[in-house]
């Protein structure tokens, strides 16, 4: 009778079917049964039913101790209080532990951090004789070396321990390789009586993701054997440096090679702009997962390649061997977002609502990103509002939104709100509002908000908040108050702090500063392009043509030469990118003309006086 309540307890796929299984267990008397309690108690929480498991361990008259292990077990992750408590309730009832309990135990206190928790358990280990079992020992070295902020614990316990195996070195040698502390690893490695292939792969793991790859090198020529473990180990190494060529070489001697390391070296191209070369090796891949696919976009987008990403992006849908996580989606939001591509966006946010994905927070940041950079101001409001969980991201780049888009007021009553909701501000999102107050030219507010920053939130000032706080300023006219404030500073004004205010001086016509500023600028930056440009055409527009053309030529003299600005925008399927003073778009005369007429209009709104004949032609 037991096998066949077993096979129906197997074959339950909901609360409903379990619910009859176990009707079935207390008509027949089994309700204690030692082989179907645990049973039950472990299919009811793989299941998702935690409480339920809970309540049939209730309901049982006479559990043993390897009931009360399922029931712990079933906790790991889930209730670390509960496992607690049970334990508790097991030495009340006099049931004697064993090793499996104390290893159930640790482990469900590790999956919460739990220290002080684990403490107690460490001193019922002493209490009732446990020290002397390896498996009890190894784990709550694991423990101490994952959840404690420093190894002393891990140490004491790892020696003071009476017999030791090969996980106990193992184990003591990952934790001093995740703390950073190789030499000591290294110590411990050069030690061992006997070493494993895992021995071998934590000492070559743990070199790599610290940088040493010299050391690591050293270790991977020893290996007696190698695994796809010590070959991914190298490769990653070797990537995470951006020395590709190692990487290669490493990836090419490799005698099978997997998913992973075909990924890595796509990631490793990426990351040093070798896109040609990083989809060479993505289209060779023989087999792939949605992680070499997200490696291939995310490089396109970080590249700003954004047209191929979109290319890359519908190969994977059209190949349909591997549906796009959240991981892609985010990624393909980002080019949304640079290339202002309202209506892809718009798409892959229905996508994410036909294929039910759950809102997490990184994918309502990107969501929220896009649409305010796109200038669908009222979606990204939408998002903001049904995320069930929200960051300090999630409220900063709503707030970005809101400014970018003109709505300046509503992005520092947002702020406000929460500071009520009881969320502290960061240094990040005070920028957000302070550029928001710049936009809309709130300088009282402005004022307030970098004084609420340094006096209720005890924020030290970065560089970029004094440089909002001038921008606000400058741009408000208040040019002599915003000197003061920059001799206030307590950092030293950047060459980006005056050349603000230069700007600052030339919307309002301010030749008094003139000189005073751009000296502080040469100093700092005598050979940046933007600035001797910008020096230069401030000289111009005053009529100091001299000191114009005496940038100028300094500029020639150095070979400097500015970067004109580029922007891209996606119009349909295609992809257009402009430079500064473009003339190579084939559709310039129009562009140039709307162009024209806008300059126009938003002049004549400003001031109402300067008016234009017709546009100039010079362009065609």
């Amino acid at each position: 009778m037991e096998q066949k309540l077993l096979k129906s307890l197997q074959s339950c796929k909901s609360l409903r079917e379990l619910k009859k299984t176990h009707v079935q267990i207390l008509i027949h008397g089994l309700q204690d049964s030692d082989f179907l309690l645990p049973k039950l108690l472990t299919f009811s929480s793989e299941l998702g039913f935690l409480d339920y498991a809970i309540w049939g361990f209730r309901i049982s008259r006479f559990p043993n101790v390897v009931t009360y292990n399922t029931l712990i077990k079933c906790l790991v992750g889930k209730k670390h209080k509960d496992a607690l408590r049970f334990y508790d309730q097991m030495k009340v009832s006099k049931t004697p532990p064993n090793s499996f309990t104390f290893t159930f135990l640790l482990k469900c206190f590790e999956s919460f951090q739990a220290l002080e928790d684990g403490k107690v358990i460490h001193s019922e280990i002493m209490k009732l004789g446990f020290c002397s079992s390896i498996f009890v020992q190894n784990t709550l070295l694991n423990f101490y070396a994952k959840c404690s902020k420093e190894l002393n614990s891990a140490c004491q316990v790892f020696g003071e321990m009476p017999k030791r195996d090969m996980v106990s070195w193992n184990s003591m040698i990952a934790a001093y390789m995740a703390y950073g502390e190789t030499e000591p690893a290294i110590r411990l490695f050069n030690s061992m009586p006997e070493r494993n292939i895992v021995t071998w792969n934590s000492v070559v793991s743990g070199l790599s993701k610290a940088g040493n790859m010299e050391s690591a090198h050293m270790i991977f020529e020893r290996m007696p054997e190698r695994n796809e473990v010590s070959w991914n180990s190298m490769i990653s190494g070797y990537v995470g440096l951006g020395n590709v060529k190692s990487a290669r070489c490493v990836f090419d001697q490799m005698p099978e090679k997997t998913v992973f390391s075909w990924t890595a070296m796509v990631s490793g191209y990426s990351m040093i702009g070798d896109l040609e070369l990083a989809r060479s090796i993505f289209d060779q891949m023989p087999v792939r997962n949605v992680v070499s696919w997200n490696a291939m976009i995310a490089g396109y987008v970080h590249n700003h390649m954004f047209d191929q990403a979109f290319h890359i992006f519908s190969e994977m849908l059209v190949d349909g061997k591997c549906r796009p996580d959240q991981t892609t989606l985010i990624s393909m939001l980002c080019a949304c977002s640079h290339l202002g591509s309202l209506e892809h966006g718009k798409w892959i946010n229905s996508y994410i609502k036909r294929n039910s994905f759950d809102m997490s927070i990184p994918l309502g940041n990107a969501l929220i990103d896009m649409f305010a950079k796109c200038g669908d101001i009222e979606n990204a409001k939408a998002v903001f509002h049904k995320m069930a969980k929200k960051c300090i991201i999630t409220w900063t780049t709503m707030v970005s939104g809101l400014a970018v888009n003109g709505k300046c007021r509503e992005a520092l009553t947002l702020f406000d709100a929460m500071c009520l909701e009881g969320i502290k501000p960061d240094d990040v999102i005070f920028i957000a509002v302070l550029s928001a107050c710049t936009h809309g030219g709130l300088v009282e507010d402005g004022k307030r908000i970098f004084n609420l920053m340094v006096e209720k939130f005890d924020l030290e000032p970065r560089i970029e908040h004094y440089g909002c706080m001038v921008d606000l300023l400058g741009r408000a006219g208040e040019l002599e108050e915003a000197v003061r404030f920059i001799e206030r500073m307590h950092l030293k004004p950047n060459a980006v702090i005056w050349a603000t205010l230069l700007g600052c001086c030339k919307v309002h016509g301010n030749v008094d500063l003139l000189d005073i500023i751009i000296r502080r600028i040469m100093d700092q930056e005598p050979s940046n392009p933007s600035y001797l440009t910008l020096i230069s055409n401030m000289s111009a527009s005053f009529g100091h043509w001299k000191e114009a053309l005496t940038y100028r030529v300094a500029m020639r003299m150095q070979g400097v030469e500015k970067v004109p600005g580029c922007s891209s925008i996606q119009v349909g399927n295609k992809v257009h990118e402009f430079l500064a003073k473009d003339i190579r778009h084939e559709e310039r005369k129009d562009i140039y003309r709307v162009l024209y007429g806008l300059s126009r209009h938003l002049k004549e709104v400003c001031d109402g006086l300067l008016k234009y004949d017709d546009a100039p032609s010079h362009y065609g």
